[in-house]
């Protein structure tokens, strides 16, 4: 039976209940006709029924809208927007093409869907008269939120006790040793939460959950042929919706309500949630890529055009870039955030490429601009934790001053720099000295604290640990853009053979260059974040942009927790000193008073001396620690300042031992047998504690 209709409303945008019906509101200012339509499978290629609204009655400014009683939850939909086709105006309506609700909160695809069936163009630049309904994805109306009777509250954890591990929902859990009855899912993550809390992780931050099109690249493996896929996800086609792949459920919208649960039963074992979140691009593409929504809608509005408005600004790397100055993209941006956070009780956000943000209508990069602004100072967000990654792929780097104080950032020069002191650089040694101590010279001057530098060795952009310290090269080509894709500049050491080596001198030197840099992660100021697998050598056989390998190179294999437990043991230990001497994590600057630099002879440091790679350090604290580093490939011995009186310096932590000794459990560190002098193998560290002599 036929759908009786009603004007609408403008607010809010998307598909919303109203008593006995669905309000439908979506912008548009440009569009001369605006069809929503609707269908009963997502692959069919008719609607069952439309509705053509009118531009006089069914539109206010320039949101169209329409209410259509009777609707159930579960109905398919989508949108024609019709206009002008004139890419050198910017203008590319085709109502040929139908388009997603970017509102849409869950989205329904057929089977194999495939961007390049959606294509809004022919060859010959003009418009596609091939109708893509059959071919296209469709939004979902979905039934107001259910919550849990007494959800479990948000953690609120400080940034100061903050531990992240940056993780895949799918590459966790769908290998088959992870040895979870739901691989791959949201309900696998939540399968191994418990291994997380042991961990001492306190919050996971997810690679992108948003839907996307799994199947989006034409690329293939040129040495088996094999399609390669878009893991990662960062070519978002909803900014609502939660990728239904990674749910169990088969209804339409069943994903919404599992990645419910795993927000709930994180938060129940005192995990926050942070989504690694793309605002700055969409899966358009650029002017030769498929029309999927924004495209369709309003091309202008959406994207920087070019001084040709056929032609996209790339600040993404990706071929196009989201307009956010404009108040209808800067609105879509902070409506889904506050879905996440309001709806999903997601707790913060890293924002893929945010310098993109900090660009105006011509380009120019600014360290403020209204949208920042208005995300760090939304109340439904004030207690969200908000990270940038404050580069972009245009050249934008803004590492130290991004935004206001309420932003933390991906510290790219700790990244670096920690990297190259240990690899054995000359003249890393003041850098190396300023990034422990939570990188005043970037973030001071800026008002901010050591917890605004998000601290990480690696990431899941680049090598894995154990790949940082096996590989002096990319090994890429399984990628099939013939080894041009990945960073160049990885800062990275083989110890003498490239990849695998059964060479047990050469493995215990990696192993060791690992422990370096992990306690160097969880000793400095600042928030640590752990790539996931790191723990227990996860290996991606030398690729270092596995984006599209949705396979065992990406995969989580768990047979290596068990081949490398002491390594495992190690880090597990890691965070828990930096858990028990709050001094490491403090959201303040060391003063003269709370830190000593010296040299192996006790006097101070030479900064100027490029040849220095050893420094020791005391931090006052109850009980006090010295710290020894030693980046040189020869041994040496540290002269030890005084310990408090009644107190003697105990050995904590040595990557020069092998485990367990390498970490002593708390109460159980060892005495020096020389009160005044350390010993530091070639290429390690020490943590020494003062511990009461009786």
């Amino acid at each position: 039976m036929p759908h009786t209709t009603q004007v609408g409303s403008p607010q809010p945008l998307g598909a919303h209940f109203e008593n006995d019906g669905v309000n439908f509101a979506i912008f548009s200012s440009r569009a001369e006709r605006v069809t929503l339509e609707f269908y009963a499978t997502p692959d069919a290629a008719a609607p069952n029924q439309r509705f053509a609204l009118d531009p006089q009655s069914n539109r206010t400014g320039d949101i169209w809208h329409i209410r259509v009683d009777g609707v159930r939850p579960g109905q398919l939909y989508g949108y024609r927007a019709d206009g002008l086709f004139r890419p050198g105006e910017g203008q590319r309506f085709n109502p040929h093409r139908l388009l997603l609700d970017p509102y849409a909160r869950a989205v329904a695809a057929p089977p194999d869907w495939n961007f390049s069936d959606n294509l809004g163009h022919r060859d010959d630049g003009s418009a596609n008269p091939v109708d893509d309904a059959g071919r296209m994805a469709k939004a979902v109306v979905v039934a107001p939120a259910a919550h849990a009777a007494v959800p479990a509250p948000f953690p609120r954890r400080a940034w100061t006790e903050t531990v992240i591990y940056e993780t895949h929902v799918r590459g966790f859990t769908v290998h088959p040793s992870a040895g979870v009855a739901h691989p791959g899912t949201y309900r696998g993550l939540i399968e191994k939460l418990p291994y997380l809390a042991d961990l001492g992780i306190t919050a996971i931050e997810l690679l992108p959950v948003f839907e996307f099109n799994h199947l989006g690249t034409s690329a293939r493996n040129p040495r088996t042929g094999e399609r390669l896929h878009n893991y990662w996800g960062y070519d978002p086609v909803s900014w609502f919706a939660p990728k239904a792949s990674y749910a169990t459920a088969d209804d339409a919208a069943g994903q919404i309500a599992e990645f419910r649960e795993l927000v709930e039963a994180c938060h129940r074992a005192g995990l926050e949630v942070i989504l690694d979140v793309v605002f700055n691009h969409s899966a358009e593409s650029d002017g030769f890529g498929p029309t999927l929504h924004l495209r369709g809608l309003d091309n202008a509005v959406y994207y920087h055009l070019d001084d040709d408005p056929a032609r996209y600004r790339n600040y993404a790397g990706t071929g196009n870039a989201l307009n956010a100055g404009h108040l209808a993209v800067a609105d879509l941006i902070l409506d889904s955030l506050r879905y996440w956070v309001g709806e999903l009780r997601v707790d913060g956000f890293r924002f893929d490429l945010a310098s993109v943000f900090a660009r105006d209508a011509s380009g120019a990069v600014h360290d403020h601009t209204p949208l920042l602004t208005r995300l760090a100072e939304d109340p439904v967000l004030r207690d969200t934790k908000l990270i940038a990654e404050a580069w972009d792929a245009a050249g934008a780097y803004q590492v130290g001053r991004f935004g206001t104080p309420r932003w933390t950032e991906w510290n790219g020069r700790y990244r670096d720099d920690i990297r190259r002191f240990w690899r054995g650089d000359a003249g890393l040694l003041g850098a190396f000295a300023t990034r422990l101590c939570g990188s005043s010279d970037l973030y001071r001057a800026a008002g901010k604290g050591p917890q605004c530098s998000i601290n990480f060795i690696t990431a899941h952009d680049g090598f894995t640990l154990n790949d940082l310290v096996s590989y002096a090269d990319k090994h890429n080509l399984d990628n099939g853009e013939d080894g041009r894709d990945g960073e160049n500049q990885n800062h990275s050491l083989n110890y003498g053979v490239e990849g695998p080596s059964d060479d047990p001198a050469i493995d215990a030197l990696r192993l060791r260059h690992i422990k370096n840099l992990l306690l160097t992660l969880f000793v400095s100021r600042g928030t640590p974040m752990l790539l996931g697998g790191d723990e227990f050598r996860r290996t991606q056989g030398g690729n270092n942009n596995g984006w599209c390998q949705d396979n065992a190179i990406s995969w989580f294999d768990w047979t290596l927790l068990k081949r490398h437990a002491g390594l495992h043991r190690f880090v597990r230990g890691l965070i828990a000193l930096r858990r028990a001497h709050p001094v490491l994590s403090r959201d303040s600057w060391y003063g003269d008073d709370d830190i000593t630099f010296f040299a192996p002879h006790g006097t101070p440091p030479d900064w100027d001396t490029p040849t220095a790679r050893q420094l020791g350090v005391t931090i006052a604290a109850e009980p006090p620690l010295c710290l020894l580093f030693n980046a040189a490939p020869d041994a040496t011995t540290f002269a030890l300042p005084d310990a408090p009186a009644g107190s003697a310096w105990h050995r904590a932590v040595d990557t020069g031992c092998d485990s367990p000794d390498d970490l002593r459990a708390s109460g159980d560190e060892v005495p020096l047998n020389d009160p005044q002098h350390a010993a530091c193998a070639a290429r390690s560290c020490v943590v020494l504690l003062a511990r009461p002599t009786n």
